[in-house]
């Protein structure tokens, strides 16, 4: 009788990535009402399966294939269309339609739930989808983002009109959302817009050119537009409702001049726009434009963040994976110290991201549902996730892919793509100064740092912290907050350390949530990890030293990297 060696190249693929991740259930049950938590669980079984399977097969199909312009018939019709890949469209299929994803904030119905789910639900979904396909999230966001702002500003005839196929789940009656703001001069610098609207009978017609569109065949797009005769600066702009096809089944007046070559997202077609003549439909109030698309786009910033966590994710369930089956030196990866280190650099900032996306969730649901504290606490959560965890995203993925070695760089494997992918985070929506500056914009504009401070203190008081390591974290809130108060009321000549305060506020409430979280979860190795949030993010650090006691390696470090060993004395944890 023979035997088949075990392979010594280890291969996740085919597992339930929800089902080898133990620590979101245990969350989400923190986060999400009992009754929305037990009818998510099995959708997020199914889920998990199928991003470790056969989502990930597509997505792995659709990077290599991107999609293509053609702009005209093969008997010469100008008729200018998008040809993805079916790979991709199958996607698009099971997000939108079997999942309802972009529906699902909107209207009961979706998974059999009879109201919207909260953004939390909606948010852990799309972090397991994320884990297989990068590229879909974006037109998922926007359609999600633009029905939100639709509904917030627009007039009621354009919400009845749009609201129906924005939101369906029949996949041929579905429309799909975008933005276009970018511009060659006006790219973080809004106030630049140069698009002009000439007002017409049926609305507006916009002119000009859009230099950075993804989803840019989408049934609808939110564009930003001078109207004729409107000031310069900021006060000039206004938000339009474009559509792609006229109500006699024509061809609005604008092109698509090309497909963006990208270094990731290839799935997702990117494109510059030309407006002709495009008949829109103002939104909200003239002039006010980028103030009523801020809330699309800080939706977006969000979802960015949510993205950006579940791309750390699978990168670390990929390392921990290859780490405990591969075979070195006659010992497995994860045996050797060196290696557990390594993984548990990988594990911090993809648990401070999961973290900031619940915290930042909750907060935007305790919004808006009208709790007045809860909005200048989400205006100041969302930059904070987009910033920091859209960086380290790039850092995980980089290092991640080392673990699996030289396979890691080949494009057989997730990792090539999940390292392409992650850097886009960094740059949409705002790249990382312009969203550093929105969080001292949220301290100064929107008084957000008292109510941090409150939320932040709330939790520390309901965490089961050990006294000593209650002692540093209470000095370090205190440390942090004073000093991102000083820094914003320094005004100008503060915005050279907006940098410094986002970090630090980011770090400070993942470390003060994962606390709280720890105790509900008795979880002494999540403690462990909130407070190595504080001792290597937020403390002096000898460069030169250990990690504290006398051996190389402390003794709760293998226990960190797996949750079956997790000993559930919180209170007795320690680490300062």
């Amino acid at each position: 009788m023979t035997t088949t060696p075990a392979h010594p190249v280890p291969d996740q693929h085919g597992s339930n990535l929800f089902s080898t991740d133990p620590d979101l259930g245990a969350l989400l049950a923190l986060y999400l009402p009992a009754p929305v938590y037990r009818h998510l669980m099995p959708h997020l079984q199914h889920l998990g399966g199928l991003a470790g399977g056969v989502l990930d097969a597509l997505a792995q199909t659709a990077d290599r294939h991107p999609p293509e312009l053609l702009h005209r018939t093969r008997s010469g019709v100008d008729a200018q269309r998008i040809v993805k890949h079916p790979a991709y469209v199958e996607l698009e299929r099971i997000a939108f339609s079997q999942y309802g994803l972009a529906a699902m904030s909107h209207r009961g119905g979706v998974l059999g739930w009879d109201s919207p789910w909260p953004a939390a639900a909606k948010y852990a979904l799309t972090y397991l989808f994320v884990q297989a396909e990068f590229g879909l999230c974006c037109p998922l966001s926007m359609t999600d983002s633009l029905t939100r702002t639709l509904r917030r500003f627009g007039a009621p005839a354009l919400v009845e009109r749009f609201l129906p196929q924005l939101t369906t789940q029949v996949f041929d009656d579905l429309y799909q959302g975008a933005m276009f703001m970018t511009e060659q001069g006006a790219g973080s610098d809004v106030a630049a817009t140069a698009t002009r609207a000439v007002p017409d009978a049926d609305g507006y017609r916009l002119y000009g050119d859009k230099w950075f569109c993804s989803n840019p065949d989408a049934a609808l797009a939110m564009v930003l537009a001078r109207i004729e005769g409107a000031p310069a600066g900021m006060k000039g702009v206004s938000l339009f409702l474009l559509p792609r096809t006229l109500a006699d089944g024509s061809a609005n007046a604008y092109r698509i001049v090309r497909l963006k070559d990208k270094l990731g997202t290839r799935s997702m077609a990117s494109g510059e726009i030309r407006l002709e003549g495009a008949q829109a439909w103002l939104v909200g109030e003239a002039g006010r434009g980028f103030q009523q698309m801020a809330d699309m786009v800080n939706n977006s910033r969000l979802s960015n963040g949510v993205r950006a966590a579940g791309l750390m994710r699978r990168a670390l369930s990929e390392a921990l994976f290859v780490a405990r089956e591969r075979r070195a030196f006659g010992r497995r990866l994860i045996e050797l110290p060196l290696m557990r280190r390594q993984l548990a650099k990988l594990m911090l900032p993809t648990e401070q991201a999961r973290t900031m996306v619940f915290q930042t969730a909750e907060a935007l649901r305790r919004a808006d549902a009208g709790e007045a504290a809860a909005y200048p606490l989400a205006r100041i959560l969302t930059p904070l996730i987009k910033f920091r965890a859209c960086r380290d995203a790039r850092k995980v993925t980089g290092d991640a892919m080392e673990v699996r070695g030289g396979c890691g760089y080949i494009e057989d494997w997730s990792d090539p793509r999940l390292v392409r992918d992650a850097h886009l985070g960094s740059i949409w929506e705002g790249t990382s100064n312009i969203v550093a500056l929105d969080v001292l914009r949220a301290i100064r504009r929107e008084g957000a740092l008292p109510v941090l401070d409150a939320h932040l203190r709330g939790l520390l008081a309901q965490a089961p912290l050990h006294a000593d390591a209650r002692r540093v974290f209470e000095a370090t809130l205190a440390r942090c907050v004073g000093r991102a108060a000083e820094v914003a009321e320094a005004g100008a000549r503060g915005d050279a350390l907006a940098r410094q305060v986002g970090s630090s506020l980011y770090h400070l409430s993942s470390a003060v949530a994962m606390a709280w979280e720890a105790g509900g979860m008795r979880s002494a190795r999540r403690m462990r990890l909130a407070q190595l949030v504080l001792r290597q993010r937020l403390l002096p650090q000898d460069p030169l030293g250990g990690d504290g006691g006398d051996d190389a390696e402390p003794d709760w470090l293998p226990a960190l990297l797996d949750p079956t060993l997790d000993d559930g004395d919180v209170a007795g944890v320690d680490l300062f």
